[in-house]
Order: structure tokens, then C-alpha cells, then sequence
């Protein structure tokens, strides 16, 4: 990044929206301004991941309804993929299904095994409107698939069953952040 600018460094760090929120739970709008305000939103999406220590945000973490999401994340093989994507489309899931620790900002302190495809590819636009196509694997696979999810209203509780759901939703109700509004 020598030569260009740091993501973020120009953003302001938002209030993150935790489970129990409206935005977090709503499917956010498709992008139809590929304006400055759109360049400025993903500059706060990477200043407010960046401070929360992720490697993904959503936009309706922020409170934001619309269809962007930001990554600086590592894959199985410690290969750094840093970018964005507006209006993602997750277009392929495939490979083999590995139940590993997944963790969310709008979740803080939590996590649990989920299972998710090894392999993702999501097709979308970057900020000035032109087409993307981020093929993710292992760990970065995961990624993509859970900041879709969010896009569609979804967390990766919404992913667990049986006893991992009865646990977490357990583990969410003595949190210090939760405000009492039932299980994820």
C-alpha cells in the first residue's frame, strides 16, 4: 500500500449495531448512488473494522441499509485479502463443509463452531462502479458468506442448531451489551 491510500484512514469510526438492533436483523437496499457518499461510507466501514479489531463489516453493522461490505482477511493459507464490495451477489458455495469458530463485531466476546463452504465466490462492484469478482477460500470463504449474510438480515447464529444454538443464545442472554430482547 506504499503508493496509495490506507482504507480507512480517511473514515470516522461508527457505533457499531449489536444483536437486538432493527438494522441488524433488516435486508439492506440495493446501491443505486455510486457517489462520494458512497466512497465515504466505505472509508467509515474500514475505520470502524479496522477499531473493532475485524476482518469484515457489513453496513447495516453500522446502521447503514444498504448493500456494501468491507474485508482485510487472511485465507487458510495466510494470504492477506483486503477490499469491498457493493450490491454482493453470493454466487457460488462449494467444496467441503467445515464447522469452525466464527465470531461477529455485532456479537462482541461470543463465538461459536459454524459450519460453513470452504470455497465462496461473490460477484458485485467496487465504489466507482465496476465489476468484482472475489473468489475466497478456507478462512476468507467464511468471510465472504458471513457478510452476506448480514446483508440479507442474518447472523451466523441463524446458522447453529441443537445444543450450539441452545449455548450461544444462553451466552448472548448473560451479555453485558444485550438488551434483553429474546434469543439471536
Amino acid at each position: 500500500m506504499r503508493h496509495g491510500s490506507i482504507p480507512g484512514a480517511h473514515g470516522r469510526v461508527r457505533p457499531l449495531t449489536l444483536l437486538g438492533d432493527a438494522p441488524l436483523r433488516e435486508q439492506c437496499r440495493e446501491v443505486t448512488d455510486f457517489g462520494p457518499g458512497l466512497a465515504d461510507l466505505v472509508e467509515d466501514l474500514f475505520a470502524t473494522m479496522y477499531a473493532a479489531q475485524g476482518v469484515g463489516l457489513a453496513a447495516n453493522q453500522i446502521g447503514v441499509d444498504l448493500r456494501v461490505f468491507v474485508y482485510d482477511c487472511p485465507d487458510d493459507e495466510d494470504v492477506r485479502h483486503l477490499g469491498h464490495v457493493v450490491n454482493p451477489r453470493l454466487v457460488e458455495t462449494d467444496g467441503i463443509v467445515v464447522r469452525g469458530p466464527e465470531g461477529c463485531l455485532s456479537l462482541p466476546g461470543l463465538e461459536a463452531g459454524t459450519e460453513r463452504y470452504d470455497h465462496a465466490v461473490v460477484e458485485g462492484f467496487t465504489v466507482t462502479g465496476e465489476p468484482v469478482t472475489v473468489h475466497g477460500t478456507g478462512f476468507f470463504a467464511r468471510c465472504l458468506q458471513h457478510e452476506c449474510d448480514h446483508l440479507a438480515g442474518r447472523v451466523y447464529a441463524d446458522h447453529l442448531t441443537g445444543w450450539r444454538r441452545r449455548r450461544l443464545d444462553r451466552r448472548i442472554a448473560r451479555a453485558a451489551w444485550h438488551r434483553g430482547t429474546g434469543p439471536a
